[in-house]
């Protein structure tokens, strides 16, 4: 483990928080108001929160949870879609575990398992493939669902299939894009951000050459970050050592994985399978022009939404949920009015309380622990704020 305890060393960790302590007061607009940083990604969110990081840093810094979770984006109508797929006979429905407890609007796939549908866990499309395989009286569908990170997988197994020539597996698609997501945050005129630290998985695939608006036309820093609590500080640093400076830049901190030109086998199968639509619902966020992805006509039989009938239907999420809120950022998750009471990871009322990237799993888990208590998984000692 000794690579994982560098990235964790709490004398490393106690510099940079105290380098970051002396860069604030360098900052003018510091005077004014906090610093608001941006972590797009959910694991990020994870890392902040299990390590204590907000804690170690002065009161002008605050990070605000971006939109970075795919599960939690996914409108509650696509959900329905997915429990309506998997109702059907002669379907096996396949999908990640982070989606089976996310509620639709009467039911999650667990539910529907429940109630009879065979909703399957799988770790990788290629496990759906397999069972496709296995079952050729049956129809197999994949729920594909995330960003660039698992885009490449889900485009190689579509481009297994074809060449094994399976005609019963299909691809209900939900992949998303994190370039205009990231340009709908920064046009939204509720948010007043000062930087971002960017998302480490998506980056290895597309690089760090997409992310040159941010810094070039909305003038604001970004340091692509790591997950590891020492990650997460150097990254913080960069931004606010840009800040500083009066410097917008695209910096990488995670250059040990993410390099400039991202991963060309990756971005060369996704641009084999996949094509934009026009736009995609968010949760919270609305319809984003170019923001998710669909099949080529090439791979049209292997499209779930070519191939059954979906009802396709909007529904609004439950009035007491703010899920929408807390993805633009605009509000914490403690601050929803439903948060640890009605919505608990039992009991959830909204999808970023069950994924594992979710912003109020992070706080529920996280957040709630006595300002007395320590999180001792690293040696940070770091005190978490109840409610923080």
């Amino acid at each position: 483990m000794k690579y994982v305890d560098e990235f964790r060393d709490p004398a490393r960790a106690r510099a940079l928080a105290s380098e970051i302590a002396g860069l604030v007061p360098r900052i003018a607009r510091t005077r004014e108001r906090p610093l608001q940083i941006m972590e797009v990604c959910g694991g990020h969110t994870h890392a902040i929160f299990r390590y204590g990081i907000q804690q170690l840093l002065p009161d002008a810094v605050e990070f605000v949870h971006g939109p970075g979770c795919p599960v939690c984006v996914l409108p509650m109508g696509r959900v329905d879609d997915c429990v309506a797929l998997a109702l059907q006979p002669q379907v096996i429905f396949t999908t990640f575990g982070d989606a089976m407890r996310v509620p639709g609007s009467r039911l999650s796939l667990l539910k529907a398992k429940a109630e009879g549908a065979d909703v399957r866990m799988v770790y990788s499309p290629l496990d759906a493939l397999a069972i496709a395989r296995d079952n050729p009286a049956r129809e197999v569908v994949f729920f594909g669902l995330g960003f660039e990170t698992t885009m490449p997988s889900t485009a190689m197994t579509l481009i297994a299939a074809k060449k094994q020539g399976l005609r019963n597996f299909s691809l209900f698609c939900n992949h998303i894009t994190i370039i205009p997501t990231i340009k709908a945050i920064l046009d939204s005129p509720d948010l007043h951000l000062d930087g971002f630290l960017g998302p480490g998985h998506v980056s290895m695939v597309i690089g760090t050459r997409p992310y040159r608006f941010i810094a070039e036309h909305y003038k604001r820093p970004i340091a692509i970050a790591g997950f590891e609590p020492l990650d997460v500080l150097q990254a913080l640093w960069m931004v606010l050592k840009q800040l500083a400076e009066n410097r917008c830049e695209v910096e990488n901190q995670y250059g040990r994985i993410v390099p400039a030109e991202g991963n060309r086998q990756a971005l060369a199968a996704i641009a084999e399978v996949f094509e934009l639509r026009e736009y995609f619902e968010w949760r919270g966020l609305g319809s984003i022009d170019h923001s998710g992805v669909r099949l080529r006509a090439s791979y049209a039989d292997y499209d779930a939404e070519r191939k059954f009938c979906i009802p396709n239907l909007k529904i609004a999420d439950p009035k007491s949920c703010q899920c929408g809120e807390v993805l633009k950022g605009v509000l914490k998750p403690h601050q929803c009015k439903v948060f640890g009471s009605a919505c608990t990871p039992e009991t959830p009322i909204g999808s970023l309380m069950v994924s594992s990237e979710g912003a109020c799993a992070a706080y529920y888990n996280y957040g709630r622990i006595a300002r007395s208590q320590v999180v001792d998984t690293t040696g940070l000692r770091a005190a978490v704020k109840v409610g923080a």
